[in-house]
């Protein structure tokens, strides 16, 4: 096209793009040119205003290692993230929240009851509650994965004062669809923001603090994997997530109790819980892959 234009650049970049490509690749690259294009007529994007924003995505580039992605942080803090959990996750189960980037694979296989608080600071917390299906059956053999900062608000892998898989385990749920663990209140902590985000957070003054939570990967044969985050209901910042992973069926009650009579019989640590200790009772619900 000889006459691009304002009006036509759009067009022009379909045009110019091959007919025999994938058709959802198409679509998707199609969508995202448009609305860049219509992004930067909105607000008459100025050339430094651009210059910027590549900077931006290049300093990005730079502070990303084999430890640290900066642009699945942007997706994080730009709420995109989330936004693709919800919209692959509109059905009647648990809602999704993000991933995020601790987790670990092959944490050791804990049985119901096991503890992981061991010799870790911080009040006990037992965590407990039955996998469900939509029906409200509860489905046995579910491999749950669990991992959550110490009380010093670190994942093992970011502190090397904390053992390999600290406050991490895989647990098989029991013919009741039951699992059940002793561990620590986890602690809220800040994404990093010494990288291109941190400019991102100090320009539209939010905050990069994270509501404490546990993070749990749910997976049984026949139902759809679920990822997920479980908060705190007294937390201080669940309205105001760095990364937008807050959903009300997520938030958990901790109640304190001194009843060591309350604690269920199976557990590693017996009636050795530190006191006060906290319970939360916590279910989830499965959908099956066809939904």
């Amino acid at each position: 096209m000889k006459n691009v234009s304002i009006d036509t650049i759009t067009q022009a970049f379909v045009d110019y793009c091959a007919d025999d490509t994938d058709p959802r690749t198409m679509f998707v690259l199609t969508k995202l040119v448009e609305h860049l294009h219509a992004f930067a007529k909105e607000t008459q994007l100025t050339h430094a205003e651009w210059a910027r924003g590549l900077k931006f995505m290049t300093d990005a580039g730079k502070i990303t290692d084999d430890e640290r992605n900066e642009f699945v942080l942007i997706s994080d803090v730009t709420g995109l993230s989330s936004l693709v959990d919800m919209i692959g996750s509109q059905h009647d189960g648990t809602s999704s929240s993000v991933l995020g980037p601790f987790h670990s694979v092959g944490a050791p296989e804990l049985p119901v009851g096991g503890d992981l608080k061991k010799d870790n600071d911080g009040a006990t917390v037992l965590v407990e509650g039955v996998v469900r299906d939509t029906y409200g059956n509860p489905i046995e053999g579910a491999m749950i994965e669990l991992w959550q900062t110490a009380e010093n608000g670190l994942y093992y892998s970011q502190d090397g004062n904390q053992g390999d898989f600290n406050l991490c385990c895989s647990m098989k749920t029991g013919a009741d669809g039951r699992y059940a663990m002793t561990t620590v209140k986890p602690a809220p902590y800040k994404v990093p923001d010494d990288g291109p985000v941190g400019e991102l957070f100090r320009a539209t003054g939010r905050t990069p603090w994270r509501p404490s939570h546990l993070h749990f990967i749910v997976q049984s044969e026949g139902y759809r994997s679920l990822v997920t985050e479980v908060f705190a209901n007294d937390d201080p910042y669940l309205d105001s997530d760095a990364v937008f992973g807050v959903r009300e069926d997520l938030i958990m009650d901790y109640v304190e109790t001194h009843d060591l009579d309350a604690l269920p019989n199976d557990l590693e640590i017996g009636c050795n819980a530190t006191l006060p200790y906290f319970k939360v009772d916590f279910d989830f619900v499965l959908v099956t892959e066809n939904t």
